[in-house]
């Protein structure tokens, strides 16, 4: 895709080109030069407040968990099994 610099040094991106990144507007976008004028384009990924991990660690356990059990919390929690705040049972 061949795209022209406006004369205030603009490059605008088709609807296309946005929607497959997932790009909306006020999204951040990396640009690293790279050798060989070549440039390599990273989307930004949103982080998270740090006011969003106050009483992460609130839950007390009623017993000690078994590593087996961690491990297995840990993977239901990347699969989106468990959310934030639900301890598994």
């Amino acid at each position: 895709m061949r795209l022209k610099v406006s004369d205030d040094g603009k490059i605008v991106l088709n609807r296309d080109v946005l929607e497959s990144l997932g790009l909306r507007p006020g999204d951040e976008v990396d640009v690293d030069v790279v050798p060989h004028n070549r440039t390599s384009l990273h989307v930004v990924q949103p982080g998270r407040p740090v006011e969003s991990l106050f009483g992460m660690f609130s839950y007390k356990a009623d017993r000690p968990h078994t590593l087996d059990e961690i491990n297995e919390a840990i993977a239901a929690g990347y699969a989106g099994e468990i959310g934030q705040g639900e301890p598994k049972p």
